[in-house]
């Protein structure tokens, strides 16, 4: 992404906190109790754990929108506990849901909100309006002078998420910023979290209620019981196939090798090219391809080389000198960013078994099928089933030794009445 002149982005900063509570008075007991984690830079790391657990209050104190009662944080080499907490805001971004724009500012003002109290420059605050929009995907020219109001859930939040980065800081904390917004409309967030985070390696610590949210994004989640206590701080697939305790299956539920879809991302499968027209080209050309006996379908693109219209052979009789009747509209398309999980739910939706790729900004970049699916789900089962074959065998081997040990009087009542090595005293 271009920078700032005379700047350098900001990555990541590491947090550390040590033994962070939080007591509020006139209640029994404290809403946040000793916890210490330490998150690394450029690492994202998602909170989620139930209602009322403190997830949202220790990430508030963070960055001391609530004062900690007791304890420490650090960012980077600094202890940020003493300082004055403006400054400290000024250099850790905050999303929450629904975005929490100011009305009565525009969409460039909302922006340019952090940058102007640092005192920068006015054509320097001007380029980096121009470019956290463009980050985020939305047109500069189109979407600088509009108000909150006149845009949708989903564009609120990209603004806000833009407004979070304006200040380039190391930090960004996200206190549930999608729970506002559609699904559909949710997982177009997610995947745009997912390539901003790739392009600049942010900290990012994001809370949320909804488990499969949180193997989608984080590096780490760490599971939360009440007063924040840690229940397990792992990676996803750590998590889905080794849960801590019957607390944290609760979490991951049933399905857990389904759930490991959210891990895998579109790239990382085969996308394949495909036949593409464009609405521009004439149409014989097009009629050419479809009838050239190489394929029985083609993927009509507008002017802006986006995914428009699946075009077959059987439509070309309905065409009559024109495209505007032919064809089926696309409605889905899936990006690099995606999961297979979205992926298998567009393709799933989709007679013909097959969703279009798309880019930043919506331009087409290839296709994945049912069968390119297909085979990573059974991969993935199959890792499954062999993980739990294999964990099944270990377990036979030690109950196997335990026998012989036992056989063999090497194991006989311990000190306290427990059973224990033969000959060990306390």
């Amino acid at each position: 992404m271009p920078e700032p002149s005379g700047t350098t982005a900001a990555t990541g900063a590491g947090i550390r906190l040590e033994n962070l509570t939080k007591r509020y008075a006139g209640s029994p007991g404290p809403a946040v109790e000793n916890v210490s984690m330490e998150i690394k830079a450029g690492e994202l790391v998602v909170f989620v754990g139930p209602s009322g657990c403190g997830k949202s209050t220790t990430l508030k104190m963070i960055n001391r929108l609530i004062e900690p009662t007791a304890g420490r944080i650090r960012i980077g080499d600094e202890d940020v506990t003493g300082i004055d907490p403006v400054r400290l805001r000024r250099k850790v971004g905050y999303a929450i849901q629904s975005s929490g724009l100011f009305p009565h500012m525009t969409v460039a003002q909302n922006i340019a909100l952090v940058p102007k109290m640092a005192g920068w420059p006015r054509p320097r605050i001007r380029d980096r309006v121009a470019e956290m929009l463009d980050l985020v995907g939305l047109e500069p020219g189109e979407f600088h002078g509009r108000y909150p109001r006149q845009l949708s859930g989903g564009q609120q939040q990209r603004v806000g998420v833009a407004r979070a980065l304006a200040a380039d800081p190391p930090v960004l904390l996200m206190d549930e910023p999608f729970g506002a917004v559609d699904p559909i409309t949710r997982d177009h967030l997610q995947d745009e979290l997912i390539r901003l985070q790739h392009e600049l390696h942010k900290t990012i610590v994001f809370v949320t209620h909804d488990f499969d949210e949180a193997i989608k994004l984080g590096d780490r989640i760490a599971v939360l019981r009440e007063r924040s206590h840690i229940a397990q701080f792992d990676t996803p697939e750590a998590i889905l196939t080794n849960p801590a305790d019957d607390f944290v299956s609760g979490f991951v539920g049933a399905g857990a090798a389904l759930k490991r879809l959210n891990l895998t991302r579109v790239r990382d499968v085969g996308v394949v090219d495909f036949p593409t027209a464009g609405v521009d080209d004439p149409l014989q050309s097009i009629f050419d391809l479809l009838r050239s006996g190489t394929t029985n379908e083609v993927l009509l693109l507008d002017r802006h080389r986006r995914p428009y219209k699946w075009l077959r052979r059987g439509d070309l009789s309905r065409a009559k000198g024109s495209l505007a009747r032919a064809g089926t509209l696309v409605h889905d398309t899936v990006t690099r960013d995606a999961t297979l999980r979205d992926a298998l739910e567009a393709v799933l939706t989709d007679n013909a078994g097959r969703v279009a790729v798309t880019g930043r900004r919506g331009e087409y970049t290839g296709v994945v099928d049912m069968e390119t699916l297909m085979n990573n789900v059974h991969e993935l089962l199959e890792a499954d089933r062999l993980e739990a074959v294999e964990h099944q065998h270990q377990l036979q081997e030690q109950r196997a030794l335990l026998t012989r040990q036992e056989q063999e009087g090497g194991y006989a009542a311990g000190p306290d009445g427990t059973d224990g090595p033969a000959g060990v005293t306390a």
